[in-house]
């Protein structure tokens, strides 16, 4: 028998992608002009809205914590001496697919679940409190204030760098050295600069999960939870300093260029035979030059767009401030990538994940009853679940930049009370928009290798 699996693209495309791509840059640019013709006292009333739901307090938080520790430390367990295969040993498919791909849009939807899910907070409260400290969450903090979202930038480009240049990010026992020895520098400098600092702007996943779930339907309040718009959250934000604008930044540019790199056209470049794919190990420095790039012209078209709005709306706010306060529009955008850009991987691998929690050493078990499950490669193969699955990630996709339109001009009524003004500090962003929303469509639709 053959142990053969899907892989990240596992059908050619045959939709008409140039109406697709119209299509969906039309709705942007329309979305910009409605807007433009709002009144913009009527749209705040909209996203001000709130359903209060029900109360809850923090209790239960450090229980639930100590319970993710100790499932982390058995998948780190089950790396080191479970299977080799990556397909098998639930350590990869989780930290790939169930936290990085599947994680990410429970956080987007539901609010913030990862703060009572990471596996530092139970364990730095108990240490807290053998020490004889308080274990409070309101101590002054000790982390230097320029350090800024730095050290959660450099950490998430590690990140970056380890899942998509790496060569071998998925074997288990690497991937366990990783991710024990990460967790292990993160909660000494919890244990040092105390666990709210490090997780705000240290930790990088508590960073990104943080700046996903203020997209949520729900957000918690004076202990209430309660339902609101999609993105009305963005919309309260503060600005954010230049380290948080590009640790944003760099979210998106990382998932854009891990479409890219897989395409005809970015080994083409390289003189690379798509079809005569030489392996990770091959592309180290072409992977690692591409993903500095392609931050490095994100950022720059970013600034570019900001400093034109400026200009056209005679902004008398710095651009230190417009653009760490517009940056919160890219929210919805990285969400609406990573979502369109793992979707396929989640509905595969996640089955793997099923079969693999049930003997996680390789030992024979059959502890849920999934062990012998026949995995389903068909979901994302096949003429009618191609079409459903790429006019998913398609509607995504243009979903998410249509919502980051809608929160921009929000933001920017923020700056500029005058709605023509606001207007027109948002146009060089919508045409930003519409060229990312090309982007992604295309990336959707062309080949790929690897």
């Amino acid at each position: 028998p053959a142990f053969a699996h899907a892989s990240d693209r596992g059908h050619v495309l045959l939709l008409p992608t140039g109406y697709y791509i119209a299509g969906g840059a039309l709705a942007v640019a329309v979305s910009f002009l409605v807007l433009a013709l709002l009144p913009p006292a009527d749209l705040d009333r909209f996203w001000r809205r709130r359903l209060s739901l029900f109360a809850f307090g923090d209790g239960p938080r450090t229980i639930v914590s100590l319970i993710s520790f100790a499932g982390f430390a058995l998948l780190i367990a089950a790396g080191l001496f479970g299977s080799r295969d990556p397909l098998s040993n639930p350590l990869p498919l989780v930290v790939w697919t169930l936290l990085w791909a599947g994680f990410t849009l429970l956080q987007g939807v539901f609010g913030d679940l990862w703060s009572w899910l990471n596996p530092w907070y139970g364990p730095w409260r108990v240490v807290s409190r053998l020490a004889g400290k308080r274990g409070s969450e309101t101590r002054p903090a000790s982390l230097p204030r320029w350090f800024g979202f730095w050290p959660a930038f450099v950490l998430f480009f590690a990140f970056a760098w380890f899942e998509l240049i790496d060569p071998a990010p998925d074997d288990p026992s690497r991937l366990a050295f990783a991710a024990g020895g990460y967790w292990l520098v993160s909660f000494l400098a919890m244990l040092l600069f105390g666990y709210s600092d490090w997780s705000r702007r240290g930790e990088f996943l508590s960073v990104f999960f943080s700046m996903v779930a203020r997209f949520a339907l729900f957000e918690r309040s004076e202990g209430r939870l309660r339902l609101c718009w999609p993105g009305a959250k963005l919309l309260s934000a503060e600005p954010l300093p230049p380290s948080g604008t590009a640790f944003l930044l760099l979210a998106l540019s990382s998932v854009s260029f891990d479409g890219l790199s897989k395409t005809f056209f970015w080994l083409g470049l390289f003189g690379i035979n798509p079809l005569e794919f030489p392996g990770r190990t091959a592309l180290i420095g072409i992977g690692s030059l591409g993903l500095v790039l392609s931050f490095v012209l994100l950022a720059a078209v970013f600034a570019l767009a900001i400093f034109l709005g400026q200009h056209l709306a005679g902004d008398g706010h710095s651009f230190r401030e417009t653009a760490g306060l517009l940056v919160w529009s890219i929210v919805p955008i990285a969400l609406a990538y990573h979502i369109a850009h793992y979707l396929t991987v989640l509905l595969v691998d996640g089955q793997y994940a099923l079969v693999a929690f049930s003997d996680p050493f390789a030992l024979g078990w059959d502890l849920f009853g999934t062990a012998d499950r026949m995995v389903e490669a068909g979901v994302v193969a096949g003429a009618e679940s191609a079409w459903w699955l790429w006019n998913l990630q398609a509607g995504v996709i243009i979903a998410g930049h249509v919502l980051a339109v809608l929160v921009a001009h929000g933001l920017a009524w923020r700056l500029h009370p005058q709605p023509s003004r606001a207007a027109l500090s948002q146009f060089p962003l919508t045409l930003l928009m519409i060229a990312y929303t090309i982007f992604g469509l295309w990336l959707l639709a062309t080949p790929t290798a690897g």
